[in-house]
């Protein structure tokens, strides 16, 4: 897949040790598509930060001072990437619940560094993912590296799950991280209508509907009290 331009992305370092946030520097001074636009050493300059830059990557340190890295990530209520630095093997599995892009033992080895951030910027072209109305009958969802045919007439409803949403249709259910707005904002409003902050539904697959649930493909879906006053079924 050939850019025609480089992205940019912009990253900080949450790093209470020194020199492990030399070396970080040093790695992410040799990518010239990362810009870093900060670094600290505790959670409290790293929430201004956060506050101040539009931030797409964060290396953090899980044993820092006061509020922990875990601990932190959790309060944060729109977090970037995160790639974490350690030196404790015990905090992995803790760490991909919260989805973590990558996990970097340390002493960190620089290709080890490079896989890290070769997942995080896949990552962020499937957040990316361009959406194409190729036809009134079927749309082109681009996630990563490839195109995702999906017809129409085949979606019985679309689930949004955290930064996540699910298209189910006839024969599977497809799954790109994006928000669910986005894919509302080029469906056919005659054909698909938002029925709560997570759902859309097709029109036409509606089996039972009531004020507060429709029925798709026998799945029950909540009505949104919002959504209510505009449903037009």
């Amino acid at each position: 897949m050939i850019h025609p331009t480089s992205k940019i992305y912009n990253c900080i370092i949450v790093e209470d040790e020194p020199i492990a946030a030399e070396i970080l520097e040093s790695f992410i001074s040799r990518d010239q598509e990362l810009n870093l636009v900060g670094k600290c050493s505790d959670a409290v300059y790293a929430s201004s930060l956060l506050s101040i830059h539009e931030v797409d990557l964060m290396f953090l340190d899980l044993h820092l001072p006061v509020v922990k890295g875990f601990d932190f990530l959790r309060k944060i209520k729109n977090p970037p990437f995160v790639i974490v630095t350690t030196a404790y093997h015990q905090y992995a599995v803790e760490g991909y619940e919260l989805d973590i892009a990558d996990y970097l033992m340390k002493p960190i080895p620089y290709e080890r560094f490079l896989t890290a951030v070769g997942k995080f910027k896949h990552l962020m072209e499937a957040e990316d993912a361009l959406l194409e109305v190729a036809e009134r009958d079927y749309i082109f969802i681009n996630s990563g590296k490839k195109q995702v045919k999906i017809i129409l007439q085949d979606i019985f409803f679309i689930e949004s799950l955290r930064e996540y949403i699910h298209i189910h249709t006839k024969a599977e259910t497809f799954t790109f991280k994006m928000p669910i707005s986005k894919i509302e904002e080029i469906l056919n409003p005659k054909m698909f209508t938002r029925i709560h902050k997570s759902y859309i539904i097709s029109k036409s697959k509606i089996e039972v509907k009531s004020a507060n649930v429709i029925q798709i493909n026998g799945k029950k879906l909540p009505v949104g009290r919002t959504y209510k006053p505009l449903l037009k079924l």
